[in-house]
């Protein structure tokens, strides 16, 4: 059989990827141009995003990860705001009220214990206070009398006795032990100058 003879394929109208006529030295020197831009153009910001990523220059960043997307920013900012908040308890629990006493700042807290109280005292010489008072504290420590169910039994609360130094030390911290334990307790310091009385609830 002849070529002229041959049959016409059914798709000849069809110019084919690797064509078999007179032009097919032509058509196989043909140069197709690829855009990735005009093929962005239409698709979604994800898949944009993932092509530009190589041309993004990021810098090295710790934060960063934590927070790339919402539930991870959430959990990241919950958790430094309960850091925040357990701090601001522990640190109004340790120090309670700060009291002046002759240019001292004076701190009282307290631990319960087996029928015992632990009582701890800072003292911290206050700035500019010029001459803050350096010598012999006397300490009495009692339970406030509505705490014992009204004067009339005033007579019978114990009451202890106790004395420190205080010294040129900006930051000084005493312990000593009550042997009574009440949920309020009244402390009186005396020195030379002054009285202070503080009312703290033992934890």
């Amino acid at each position: 059989m002849t070529e002229e003879e041959k049959k016409p394929r059914p798709n000849a109208n069809y110019k084919l990827s690797k064509p078999d006529g007179p032009n097919k030295a032509a058509e196989e020197n043909l140069v197709f141009y690829y855009s990735r831009e005009r093929r962005l153009e239409k698709a979604p910001q994800a898949v944009k995003d993932l092509y530009n990523k190589d041309k993004t220059n990021r810098r090295f960043s710790l934060l960063g990860p934590l927070v790339a997307d919402k539930p991870r920013a959430t959990v990241f900012f919950t958790i430094i705001l309960v850091c925040v908040a357990i701090i601001i308890v522990t640190l109004v629990n340790k120090t309670g009220g700060v009291y002046s006493l002759d240019g001292n700042g004076v701190a009282i807290t307290g631990t319960r214990f087996e029928g015992a109280t632990i009582v701890v005292l800072t003292k911290t010489v206050k700035k500019n206070a010029g001459n803050a008072y350096t010598g012999a504290v006397d300490i009495a420590v009692s339970i406030p009398v509505n705490n014992v169910g009204g004067a009339e039994n005033s007579e019978d609360y114990p009451v202890f006795y106790h004395r420190i130094f205080f010294s040129m030390e900006p930051i000084e911290e005493y312990r000593f032990a009550v042997p009574f334990d009440s949920p309020e307790q009244l402390l009186i310091l005396q020195t030379e100058r002054n009285t202070l009385q503080i009312k703290f609830k033992p934890e």
